[in-house]
């Protein structure tokens, strides 16, 4: 059975984002994946991040789709 590495793409605490970004891959049919987990000692003990997940074979691909559309998102 192979097993596939997986790398982050994308992090925030905002949920939103991380639903539009995850959404974008989607389109892209990009297999992803949403994890959170606990920041550092420095944040309040509540505050997660969350993280976007993909094939190490699709991050390249991922990062170009989140580059455009955080560029798009701050030319608005």
């Amino acid at each position: 059975m192979e097993r596939s590495t997986r790398v982050s793409v994308f992090e925030s605490d905002n949920s939103s984002e991380i639903q539009l970004i995850k959404s974008k891959l989607d389109d892209a049919q990009i297999a992803n994946a949403v994890e959170n987990n606990y920041l550092t000692f420095t944040t309040t003990p509540t505050a997660t991040s969350l993280k976007v997940m993909v094939d190490l074979e699709d991050e390249k691909k991922a990062f170009e789709i989140i580059d455009a559309f955080l560029q798009q998102s701050e030319n608005q």
